[in-house]
């Protein structure tokens, strides 16, 4: 497997600094988020106070944003991570569709609004998982419910159907798709918490209660407190100094997932700081395995 200088999480104007900054001092990147950048930037009416862009649209500012990034080689790897390890001299990503290691990692996530349900941290690798495709294996033969917010997640219930008895697919969106099979779709459930009992995973719903042996919710965005085993967290956002380190050294963040403001030109400078900050800690790395 090949192992990156610096992985990078995250499209929006952190991320694609932080990578561009790591490209411009010669650095291995490995780039993973949504090919279309952001979608907080792109649907931005006008931004009125970004350094050289005045009145730029989101649309505007986003191509500007992907064309730098794509004249310096840099290409996007469309992936959703779903947790970050800590290995000593290296990071292991665990993605949807791939592993990836790199010996440093930026976060550059943004923010989400959607908080966790009742009752899903709690249960966090009791039943409840992020990722059909990774731990599709541990229910064979039994029964199993995601939560989908995309139509993106299809394929995961097809997946994990050829592995369980019975899938409850309950998505969050307009669902237009054709699964069948031993995949149950209902539409229009808003799920309200998370309980387990006897072994087994209880979803509460506006309407009725479904009974799994586990439960897989796929979000696009993962807390980062459940991203990176470890981390320290200053309330809903990675804690960082001013070097955009985290507690986990190696491990730096920067954009809307460090906090306020949150504000395109805010991100894009600490995308540059967190890059110069890896590019640094790499140099001392590669001194020590001297």
């Amino acid at each position: 497997m090949e192992r990156y200088d610096i992985a990078i999480i995250g499209t929006g104007p952190a991320g694609l600094e932080a990578a561009i900054t790591a490209k411009v001092r010669n650095k291995t990147v490995l780039l993973i988020g949504n090919k279309g950048s952001s979608d907080k930037v792109s649907k931005a009416h006008t931004v009125q106070n970004y350094l050289g862009l005045p009145e730029v649209s989101g649309d505007a500012m986003a191509k500007a944003f992907l064309d730098h990034a794509h004249s310096m080689g840099l290409e996007i790897t469309e992936d959703r991570i779903n947790a970050v390890y800590a290995m000593g001299e290296y990071f292991a990503l665990q993605g949807h569709n791939n592993d990836y290691e790199a010996s440093s990692v930026i976060v550059a996530a943004g923010m989400s609004a959607m908080k966790p349900l009742p009752g899903e941290m709690e249960n966090l690798g009791r039943g409840v998982s992020y990722c059909a495709t990774c731990d599709a294996a541990l229910y064979k033969g039994k029964t199993a419910i995601i939560l989908a917010y995309s139509s993106e997640d299809e394929p995961e219930a097809e997946f994990l159907a050829e592995r369980v008895d019975t899938v409850y697919y309950l998505p969050q969106y307009d669902y237009e798709g054709n699964l069948g099979g031993n995949i149950q779709v209902t539409t229009g459930i808003k799920p309200s918490a998370i309980a387990l009992e006897d072994g087994r995973v209880i979803l509460e719903t506006d309407g009725d209660s479904y009974t799994a042996d586990g439960i897989f919710i796929l979000r696009e965005q993962i807390a980062p407190s459940q991203l990176v085993p470890g981390l320290t967290m200053d309330g809903n956002h990675i804690g960082v100094d001013r070097s955009m380190a985290t507690n986990i050294k190696g491990l730096f963040a920067c954009g809307d997932i460090t906090g306020v403001p949150y504000q395109y030109i805010k991100a894009a400078g600490e995308g540059n700081v967190a890059a110069l900050s890896a590019v640094s800690y790499l140099t001392e790395l590669k001194k020590t395995q001297v």
